[in-house]
């Protein structure tokens, strides 16, 4: 008899079905506006005030990668060497990376097909008091139901029509690029660290040695107080304004001490703990006396090259493509499975007959299997994780904005410390020339009897006063170099054009950075081992 559904009306019914549960599947909430990344705040007014020297400013990219060879220091080169091998933070940040590199496999597995064997067998003996037994006493109750199956070949692979993968995918490669820049921001604050610690502990050094002498030509003035007194020169006052000025130095050296012995326990710690001699350290010093060499100007392109900048970038990225996994999770999914191999079940008192009879030609099997899911009713999961990631982008984009402000913040604060520092330091030597100059008259006066000891013995405290003050404010302004350096990036670099394009085009589509991210950082990342 003839079935009176046709096979064509068979077919009509299930697309329309089909597309009823598509169209009620398919519908996506409206969010409100996504965030937007600002426009970086031009830096003339930084920068107007700053006088560069153009001769000397340096045509290429600036700061370079290893900066701090500029100070001309082999210590302070061999330390650096140290802290990139065995600091902990750099050791955990590289740990970080390579476990967001590896995210990016599994993530870009699932775009393939997924290949597999696999075998089963069981032999499993019939109850001769069981169900089994009592309809068929003779042939089953006793018997063994033996089953085999060996699959040599199966597949399993869903469709990415939507692109929910390859969102999947782009996003782990924003946050591996992140981490890639995270870990350039580690290195950056960890040298930038080092580089000051050893300019303070290196001004701390001289300044004790200098503190060292104040304490001896105290001890010279305080004894010819003495003198004074026991002559009857003088009262008893100055010898007690001596006595307090001796134990002011006194305390100042003992004050140095402490403060040196922190930057050396700093030096060890940013270092990794590595072998340091600590009585040797701080003795070869800083021997680079050149201004610095600045480009003529600074233009926002600088910014580019800062680390934690790049990072929030990239996190913005990778927040984009979550949206697009979560618009795609509202979009039905479409898999196939097959499979080949062979399988046999057969009821026997051995299993020995098993061999043969699974490997023979009509034992051979196959099967394909496509399927179609529809996520119809998800109690609002959809509807929440589509929230939860477009606020997240909106975070990401304002962590964003708010790093490129402190950024041009950090620029500004940094070459006014370094303007400033430099006009101190260059008072300073002047100051110490003149005390010194009067240093030499009130000697050459005591040499000709026009004045005493003690007044030469003065002039001599001022002027070491004044070379004390003076190893103080040239730090500040050699930390000042370092400060301006990490806020231009420290040589890190970023490719500002591919920046800019992503900015514009996350400005209308938030949920869709280009695929070109992965074709430009993945042979690194893989290469970076």
């Amino acid at each position: 008899m003839r079935s009176p559904f046709k096979p064509r009306r068979w077919i009509l019914i299930v697309t329309g079905v089909v597309m009823l549960a598509v169209s009620g599947c398919a519908w996506i909430p409206e969010g409100e506006k996504p965030a937007r990344f600002i426009e970086a705040p031009s830096t003339e007014h930084i920068s107007s005030h700053v006088h560069f020297d153009k001769a000397k400013a340096p045509a290429k990219q600036w700061p370079k990668p290893e900066w701090w060879r500029e100070f001309g220091s082999e210590e302070l080169n061999s330390l650096m060497a140290k802290a990139l091998q065995g600091n902990p933070d750099l050791k955990a940040a590289a740990a970080r990376l390579r476990q967001a590199q590896a995210l990016i496999r599994v993530e870009g597995a699932r775009l393939l097909p997924f290949l597999d064997a696999d075998a089963e067998f069981a032999n499993e003996r019939i109850s001769e008091h069981g169900v089994f037994a009592a309809l068929n006493r003779e042939e089953a109750a006793g018997a063994n139901i033996v089953f085999g199956k060996m699959n040599p070949l199966s597949l399993r692979y869903e469709f990415d029509f939507w692109g929910k993968y390859r969102a999947a995918l782009e996003a782990a490669i924003g946050e591996a690029a992140s981490e890639d820049a995270e870990m350039a921001e580690t290195r950056l604050l960890l040298t930038t660290a080092i580089a000051r610690s050893y300019i303070r502990g290196l001004a701390l050094r001289r300044q004790l040695d200098l503190s060292r002498k104040i304490v001896e030509l105290r001890k010279e003035m305080l004894h010819l107080a003495e003198m004074r007194l026991k002559l009857g020169l003088d009262s008893e006052d100055p010898v007690e304004q001596a006595g307090i000025e001796l134990e002011a130095a006194n305390k100042r050296e003992a004050g140095l001490r402490d403060q040196l012995d922190i930057q050396k326990n700093l030096l060890v710690r940013l270092t990794g703990g590595g072998p340091i001699p600590l009585d040797k350290l701080f003795a070869a010093g800083i021997h680079d006396s050149k201004a610095l060499q600045l480009p003529a100007k600074l233009p926002l392109e600088l910014l580019a090259h800062r680390p934690d900048l790049a990072a929030a970038l990239r996190r913005a990225e990778a927040a984009s493509e979550r949206i697009k996994m979560a618009k795609a999770s509202f979009l039905p999914t479409i898999d196939l499975t097959a499979f080949a191999g062979f399988n046999a079940l057969t009821m026997t008192k051995g299993a020995s007959s098993l061999a043969n009879l699974l490997f023979s030609g009509a034992s051979f099997s196959y099967g394909v299997a496509p399927g179609v899911r529809l996520p119809l009713f998800e109690g609002g999961r959809l509807r929440g994780e589509l929230s939860a990631q477009l606020a997240e982008y909106d975070g990401a984009v304002e962590l964003y904005n708010d790093t490129l402000l402190h950024a041009v913040q950090e620029v500004g604060d940094s070459l006014s410390s370094w303007e400033e520092t430099h006009s101190i330091l260059k008072a300073q030597v002047r100051l110490l020339s003149s005390s010194r100059k009067n240093q030499t008259l009130a000697e050459e006066r005591f040499s000709i009897g026009l004045d005493d000891r003690q007044t030469a013995l003065s002039r001599e405290y001022t002027a070491l006063d004044q070379e004390h003050a003076l190893q103080a404010v040239e730090a500040e302004h050699w930390i000042a170099r370092v400060d301006l350096i990490e806020a231009l990036g420290g040589g890190y670099s970023n490719d500002l054009k591919i920046v800019q394009q992503k900015i514009a085009h996350s400005q209308d589509h938030p949920e869709g950075f280009s695929l070109l991210r992965w074709l430009i950082t993945m042979p690194a990342m893989f290469d970076k081992k």
